[in-house]
């Protein structure tokens, strides 16, 4: 079992920095993979970054936050983070930010936490 937990959402106004962070807990040693996900209200669920365990070169984005997010991940005795840089915000990024992560044999993301809030206002 893989717990989740996310910090470091908050409002700030456009053109402003956010970092939210992640930590994974419990039985990670079989994680292979992380991602940032977000949704805001009548919106579709979207990948917002993801990234390969103790692989940076492996970290992809969705089109609408490249060049202004970058997602990286830490690997400690009893815990992974997982972090998200996010840069010059847009109105259109408010949403619940969730952390989430997967096993190595298998390619949906099955491990969830419980969201930080994102508000960015114009």
């Amino acid at each position: 079992q893989v717990q989740l937990a996310e910090s470091g959402g908050g409002s700030v106004q456009a053109g402003g920095s956010l970092r939210l962070s992640c930590v994974a807990s419990g039985s990670t040693y079989n994680q292979c993979s992380m991602a940032w996900f977000r949704q805001a209200p009548g919106k579709e669920h979207e990948r917002v970054a993801s990234i390969d365990i103790g692989n940076p070169n492996s970290a992809t984005y969705a089109e609408s936050v490249k060049g202004r997010f970058s997602i990286s991940s830490e690997i400690t005795r009893d815990t992974l983070n997982l972090y998200l840089q996010m840069l010059s915000l847009k109105p259109e990024d408010t949403a619940m930010y969730y952390c989430a992560a997967r096993r190595c044999s298998v390619t949906a993301f099955e491990n969830w936490g419980q969201g930080t809030q994102v508000t960015v206002s114009s």
